[in-house]
């Protein structure tokens, strides 16, 4: 019986230890780029002796493009924050947008203060309001602002009058002049088709003022009236309003 004979496997050995080809590529490479800083340094000497000038220059142009590059990651980091302000001002915008808006809170009649010139000039309006719903009025709105043509709020009297006041927030020594009362009087009933209309300010008003709410049939409310109104101890200014025929208004005591 013949046994056949085996095949030796040739296993390819990784040689570690010296490489006389890569040393010497590496050598040869190294010697290239000593070299050619040599060539480099001898030529920038050699330039720098003849013409001297072309390293100010040389210099000058390193630094203005260095200057160059440090400037435009200054403008580009200013531009990534302004970016980035910008999209937080459109987020917040945005969530503004999307809550629902908070209606403007009207005063209770218990929560009328007697301090008026403690109040602004829209929480004025607000209180004289709030005067008109505990006098039973319906319908009563804060129609002040820009655009408002003499009409800060507007109520329905007890008795179905259409009620047009205008509120005048002045101080002691500051009284309501005519132009004012000419002014309201050219708007509140042509305009907000006022059955009642009242000017009420928290300090007093010029005789020709008086005189000329008298001729227009403008009620007219002065800081005492006013008091008086607050603490009920004053008549309600729609009682003391004028009639109003179908040929014009008909004269009568502008004040209370």
């Amino acid at each position: 019986m013949t046994v056949p004979p085996q095949r030796t496997r040739l296993v390819k050995r990784r040689r570690y230890g010296f490489d006389l080809r890569s040393t010497t590529l590496f050598f040869v490479f190294l010697a290239l780029v000593l070299i050619a800083l040599g060539l480099a340094a001898r030529l920038a000497a050699d330039t720098v002796e003849r013409r001297p000038a072309w390293v100010f220059v040389l210099v000058v142009m390193g630094v203005a493009g260095w200057l160059g590059l440090r400037r435009r990651m200054r403008v580009a980091g200013v531009a990534r924050r302004a970016a980035a302000a910008l999209d937080e001002a459109a987020r917040e915008a945005a969530e503004e947008l999307e809550a629902p808006p908070v209606p403007r809170r009207r005063m209770a009649a218990a929560e009328v203060v007697v301090d008026y010139d403690a109040l602004t000039p829209e929480e004025f309006e607000e209180a004289i309001a709030a005067l008109c719903e505990r006098e039973g009025c319906s319908g009563v709105e804060v129609v002040g602002g820009a655009g408002d043509l003499g009409a800060d709020v507007v109520a329905v009297t007890p008795d179905g009058r259409r009620v047009v006041i205008q509120c005048k927030q002045y101080g002691e020594t500051h009284r309501v002049g005519s132009q004012d009362l000419q002014r309201f009087g050219g708007t509140c009933f042509t305009v907000h088709e006022a059955d009642v209309a009242v000017l009420v300010s928290t300090s007093d008003f010029t005789a020709p003022a008086l005189e000329y709410a008298e001729q227009c049939g403008i009620v007219c409310v002065n800081r005492e009236t006013l008091e008086a109104w607050t603490d009920g101890t004053g008549p309600r200014p729609w009682d003391a309003a004028p009639d109003v025929g179908a040929a014009g208004w008909e004269t009568a005591g502008a004040g209370f």
